[in-house]
């Protein structure tokens, strides 16, 4: 892998309801040579692309601006699509069958990001 590319050639899902964020994150992703669908800002347009073109992974924010919703989290894990979640929720409130998902907090460094994006593509 590139070491100053290490996501080219890579497809990566981007969930975030904070434009702001979802930009930055889109922006860190590319920089390294990640190709991003989205940012989508709701479940339901995330979700729709995945027909279009599977990702290869997901960075997914559990707060679409209504709570917490795990719903995208078990799609993507049930489609076997590696996901690292970017939330300002502590870890414990995780349910049980996401509590191996890698779990970012919020603010998040942009090396942090990329490593753990890395990482899920190894």
């Amino acid at each position: 892998m590139n070491e100053e590319m290490p996501l080219t050639g890579r497809l990566v899902l981007v969930v975030d309801d904070d434009f702001y964020l979802a930009e930055d994150t889109r922006d860190t992703l590319e920089k390294v040579g990640a190709t991003v669908v989205g940012p989508y800002s709701q479940a339901d347009e995330a979700l729709a692309s995945l027909e279009a073109a599977p990702p290869n992974c997901a960075v997914l924010d559990l707060n679409l601006g209504s709570g917490p919703d795990f719903d995208v989290a078990r799609a993507l894990k049930a489609l076997e699509i590696p996901v690292v979640l970017v939330t300002g929720y502590d870890r414990n409130m995780m349910p049980a069958d996401l509590a191996d998902t890698p779990c970012l907090q919020k603010p998040v460094s942009r090396a942090d990001l990329v490593n753990t994006v890395r990482l899920l593509l190894e």
